[in-house]
């Protein structure tokens, strides 16, 4: 079938006015974090900041250990599945990186053996684009996520953002 340069017109001409409608509209119209580059946990309108910090890392052996003071975070959340609202500035979404970490020592942190194949994974995120700079991060694991400490980290970075599931 041939469509024709008025076939289009018309097809248009009809779907524009359903493209306006409430539910075919894009825009984003939930709470906005109030800071840049700093991911927040979604609960309900609320929005809860996850707590900055800067991993200190070390060298034992053949392993290299990442440790953040503190054997939980202040930013805490009970759903297995988080949400963050992240509005990027200098930190692109896709850098971001989830990886549990452990508590020891009452301390909270995690080990990347010198071997690459039994080096912790990131645990997997789903990244939206909300707005121009707006992103949503959707923790995509299987069955959720476990109670225990966490942080989201910059790829390369020792800064992180840590919370807790609960």
């Amino acid at each position: 079938m041939k469509v024709t340069q008025g076939c289009m017109a018309r097809i248009a001409f009809w779907l524009l006015p359903l493209l306006t409608l409430p539910g075919f509209s894009q825009q984003y119209s939930g709470p906005r974090p109030p800071k840049p580059d700093l991911p927040y946990l979604v609960h309900a309108d609320n929005l809860i900041p996850t707590e900055v910090n800067e991993a200190r890392q070390e060298t034992r052996g053949k392993q290299t250990i990442y440790t953040v003071p503190g054997a939980a975070s202040p930013a805490r959340t009970p759903v297995p599945e988080p949400i963050f609202l992240f509005v990027s500035e200098k930190i692109p979404p896709e850098a971001l990186e989830l990886y549990r970490l452990e508590v020891r020592g009452g301390n909270r942190q995690i080990v990347f053996p010198e071997r690459v194949k039994d080096q912790p994974r990131p645990l997997r995120l789903i990244i939206q684009r909300l707005d121009e700079k707006l992103f949503k991060l959707e923790v995509s694991e299987r069955f959720g996520l476990e109670n225990g400490p966490y942080a989201l980290t910059p790829k390369g970075s020792n800064q992180v953002f840590c919370f807790d599931v609960y």
